[in-house]
């Protein structure tokens, strides 16, 4: 059996590792087993798992594998962000993931897409296009890579981890969910479900599912308070209208005790005006929620500009002035290409938009939008 064709364990989830043991004979608590030397102790090598027979470690050898991304680059920021370039498909296709070191916490942004099946104007993700979601174990295989390689290094490992990368989560459900599911699991990483956020721009029925199957965090990408802008920003909002999107909100915050945390990035003349503030917090106002203020973080021939500075103080002390918990975000990461909105990775574009993207640069570059 060739390397590639052999089951690779990085798929499962708990319940999902059970069922591959039991259709072959073992018992359910060899997942668990397995699972505490594979995530908690990162160890690939079949043979070094000494609680499990010779026989199964045999088995293991000859029809499995732990198969994680493999590293292509790293970058470190002059604030400490590092950036990870990971190949997922031999060398056609790589994505990119993040961490933010903090003094107490670690925290790693994740792709779950190759590119991006969405095109928000203003993200230099959507702009290389789209092609095909990442399975639970390259989404998980981020986790599993940063998290041994910051032990090694003597540092704590991933805390927290945001479902921010490349790509649309929701887009993506069956296998973010296995690979949150891990997250959040004893045996794997451990991690409370207020430490891991998944994040989405308005994927209204995958909203109303993911409800009823996690706790974890939900952040909304809005970026604008009515349909007329958010339709330009977010072309999404054409087939989930913000009345849509906002009734998801209610529902998934409705009888449980969670927030969400709507996502806002500042755009200049575009969406940071105190008019655009008074219609937000008429929008968001009766959801238990927070405002991320997100600073525009530009890319070669973007269309739009960041806010000032002093704009964005006035939004954010409005919006707070009005009881809603608003901050703004640091950028981190920046000087490597690694904050919000500007990671690319490096993958075939089935979509064809990078073309058209590349194509229309002779007519809009340099030319700002404003309103």
């Amino acid at each position: 059996m060739s390397i590639s064709a052999k089951t690779n364990l990085l798929d499962f989830d708990r319940a999902a590792l059970e069922s591959f043991f039991a259709a072959h004979g073992e018992k359910p608590f060899r997942a668990r087993q397995v699972m505490q030397w594979v995530h908690q102790r990162g160890v690939a090598d079949f043979a070094r798992m000494t609680d499990l027979s010779k026989s199964l470690r045999a088995w293991l050898e000859s029809e499995c594998r732990v198969a994680a991304p493999r590293i292509l680059e790293q970058q470190r920021s002059t604030d400490g962000t590092r950036k990870w370039l990971l190949a997922v498909d031999g060398s056609e296709n790589a994505i990119e993931c993040v961490l933010i070191p903090e003094k107490s916490r670690h925290t790693l942004c994740v792709s779950s897409q190759v590119g991006c099946m969405l095109n928000c104007s203003f993200c230099s993700t959507a702009k290389q296009g789209f092609n095909r979601n990442l399975t639970t174990a390259e989404i998980i295989g981020q986790v599993y890579l940063v998290h041994h390689q910051l032990l090694a290094e003597g540092e704590s490992g991933v805390t927290n981890v945001v479902m921010m990368g490349m790509g649309e989560p929701l887009l993506n459900f069956d296998a973010v969910i296995a690979a949150v599911n891990l997250m959040t699991d004893d045996f794997g990483y451990a991690l409370s479900k207020r430490r891991v956020t998944i994040s989405t721009a308005g994927v209204v029925p995958a909203m109303e599912r993911l409800a009823g199957v996690t706790d974890v965090a939900l952040a909304v990408s809005l970026h604008a308070p009515d349909d007329d802008l958010r339709d330009e920003l977010v072309p999404l909002n054409r087939k989930y209208p913000v009345s849509e999107l906002m009734r998801a909100c209610h529902s998934y915050v409705d009888g449980y005790n969670r927030k969400i945390t709507f996502e806002y990035v500042m755009l200049d003349g575009v969406n940071d005006g105190l008019e655009h503030a008074r219609r937000l917090v008429a929008l968001i106002g009766g959801i238990p929620c927070k405002l991320n203020l997100i600073p525009f973080n530009p890319y070669p021939h973007a269309r739009y500009r960041p806010s000032a500075p002093a704009t964005i103080d006035r939004f954010r002390e409005y919006v707070a002035g009005k009881g809603i918990i608003t901050v703004t975000r640091r950028p981190r990461g920046d000087d490597i290409d690694a904050a919000c909105g500007q990671l690319v990775g490096a993958f075939r574009d089935r979509s064809r938009r990078s073309a058209r993207y590349r194509a229309s640069l002779n007519q809009f570059e340099g030319v700002p939008v404003a309103r």
